[in-house]
């Protein structure tokens, strides 16, 4: 199994924009039945989504879980690079590279007896879409299982806990003048600085929890002004907070809404994912992860958010789970081409023994 050709190819779609994920879908598709595993092709907001299923019917069932979706990145980033053991590119780490390893764990899994697995691939992951989500679409209509991977960066870790996601769209007021008497207005974007600043020190900011030493505070955009020569009266600010879990999202709003001059307009809101340690799932798969590496296996808390939350939601266990690398949303991302063969190979064998393992579980379906 080639990982590195298939991330290779997958890299070169530019899958920022739908058309990139059309073409990448139907090359994953392609792939697939070419190798007479049989796909279905749902359409999300005239997107794809993609569900291919191998192993026993009615066995427990294990989800291979991905999206082809990448945040935007300079053209030359759709150009895969090997350095030694870094490949990089655009999606390289998160998560083309798990994509393409899961796609060759689902072709030696073709003939398995006692487990059966649905690998799921998604086009909007990455997206701030709140409703019709790719995830919750598949969910709702019955592709799921007993028990989720979703293949995003971990560096071959066994990520039990995330984030929680609260994006707020806050409106800042100020005071409008003529550009050349600064001083007789209130400058509604340098207000916004400093709300930005002043909400880096609220209460909330400053709390840790088992996993993580900290929430993550972002400002992602800055909407503001709309002439040169006018001191700005308003300002529209997005602010990317992941919550810890345990934290009240509406306790951090209200924090928040409290600093003057400051209305949230709008909101984006997704709970942490939080997976006991002790699942029977998770526990084989970390007996697996264990032989690749000197640490614990399940100590992972991820600071971004996933759709493991999705499945989590709908009462299916979900772990994050991907191969080593770095840089994902910026501008060198790589991941190890040696952990994309580590990472298959730990997939297949965590696959082909649940039934070994998890015999002795009565609300598994074991057959």
């Amino acid at each position: 199994m080639d990982e590195q050709a298939l991330t290779e190819r997958l890299i070169t779609y530019d899958t920022s924009n739908p058309e990139g994920i059309k073409k990448a879908a139907g090359f994953v598709k392609g792939w697939l039945e070419a190798r007479d595993i049989p796909v279905e092709e749902i359409g999300i907001r005239e997107m794809p989504l993609l569900a291919a299923t191998v192993g026993q019917q009615g066995a427990p069932k294990v989800v291979f879980h991905g999206h082809l979706d990448v945040v935007p990145g300079r053209q030359e980033q759709f150009t895969p690079r090997v350095e030694g053991d870094r490949l990089y590119g655009r999606g390289a780490y998160d998560m083309k590279g798990a994509l393409a390893a899961m796609m060759g764990a689902l072709q030696e899994l073709r003939e398995e007896r006692g487990v059966n697995v649905l690998f799921a691939v998604v086009p909007d992951e990455e997206s701030e879409e709140e409703i019709d989500r790719g995830t919750d679409f598949l969910i709702r209509n019955g592709y799921t299982g007993d028990f989720a991977v979703t293949g995003e960066p971990t560096d071959l870790h066994i990520g039990v806990q995330a984030k929680g996601v609260l994006a707020l769209r806050l409106e800042v007021s100020g005071t409008a003048a003529h550009g050349s008497t600064p001083w007789l207005g209130d400058n509604a974007i340098l207000k916004a600085l400093d709300v930005f600043r002043s909400i880096e020190s609220l209460p909330f900011a400053r709390e840790s929890s088992d996993l993580f030493d900290r929430p993550s505070i972002n400002l992602g955009r800055i909407l503001g002004g709309d002439r040169l020569n006018k001191v700005p009266d308003s300002c529209v600010i997005d602010v990317d907070i992941r919550y810890l879990p345990g934290q009240d999202p509406a306790t951090i709003r209200a924090q928040i809404a409290e600093l003057p001059c400051v209305s949230v307009v709008a909101q984006f809101h997704r709970m942490p994912a939080i997976v006991e340690r002790n699942n029977p799932f998770v526990r084989v798969l970390s007996e697996c992860a264990s032989k690749l590496l000197d640490t614990e296996t399940i100590s992972v808390g991820r600071d971004g958010a996933s759709d493991a939350i999705c499945f989590i939601e709908a009462g299916v266990p979900a772990v994050e789970y991907g191969p080593r690398g770095a840089g994902h949303h910026g501008p060198a991302e790589w991941v190890s081409l040696s952990s994309l063969e580590s990472y298959r190979q730990t997939l297949v064998e965590f696959v082909r023994l649940i039934p070994k393992r998890l015999s002795g579980e009565p609300h598994l379906r074991i057959a």
